[in-house]
């Protein structure tokens, strides 16, 4: 199955070559202003905000990406009016608060680790709600394998920067792929806004910081 998924992709992907990751959003044009200011969002603005360029960031922006073609068809993204929960990890809830413009003090954006998918994401003035999600198989087995015991700590430097290159080429992947077959978005019917004040999830992305460089 994760073959055929795979080569799905790689066969829609033969016209789409290097994914820009673009986002037009529109938000206030001051402290106190209008809704008309437009700018873009790109790929590139996520890595500064995020820290680095991972395999999580992409695969969050290319969810978002899915999302908003729903949410906002053919215009541009308007902050001031979407709310999104994502799944606790921290590339993905980069991705969401920096999109979406939604922030945990305004109850606009939460963390809740059961949703399905990796996002759920509504439009507050048609509370349009969908959830998206990445299907199985599409994320190689060996990425969320290591992944794990990256988490807990038990690869050395070297296996670590296996881990990287893994990722590095699941990234080059996704950004030549069509994501449309590499996604599903759902729409969801009357969800129930209930914030998570939890805020102690584990900052994955940090916890290797301090090992040593491997020199292989």
């Amino acid at each position: 199955m994760k073959k055929l998924v795979l080569l799905l992709a790689i066969i829609l992907s033969s016209c789409v070559t290097n994914n820009p990751i673009s986002f037009k959003v529109i938000d206030t044009d001051f402290s106190k202003g209008r809704v008309s200011y437009e700018q873009n969002i790109t790929l590139k603005d996520l890595e500064k905000f995020h820290g680095h360029l991972c395999d999580g960031l992409v695969v969050g922006a290319l969810a978002m990406q899915q999302g908003m073609k729903i949410l906002y068809p053919n215009q541009a993204i308007d902050r001031t009016n979407l709310r999104i929960v994502s799944k606790p990890s921290p590339c993905l809830t980069d991705v969401a608060i920096y999109i979406t413009g939604g922030r945990y003090q305004f109850q606009t954006f939460y963390v809740e680790p059961t949703i399905p998918g990796v996002y759920v994401v509504q439009r507050i003035d048609t509370k349009k709600t969908v959830s998206i999600s990445i299907k199985k198989d599409v994320i190689p087995r060996e990425i969320d394998s290591l992944g794990n015991l990256a988490v807990q700590q038990k690869l050395s430097s070297c296996e670590l920067k296996h881990l990287k290159k893994l990722e590095d080429d699941f990234i080059t992947f996704l950004l030549k792929s069509n994501p449309e077959p590499l996604f599903t978005v759902t729409n969801i019917e009357d969800f129930d806004w209930q914030p998570n004040s939890k805020n102690d999830y584990l900052k994955t992305d940090i916890l290797n910081k301090n090992l040593p460089k491997c020199n292989n």
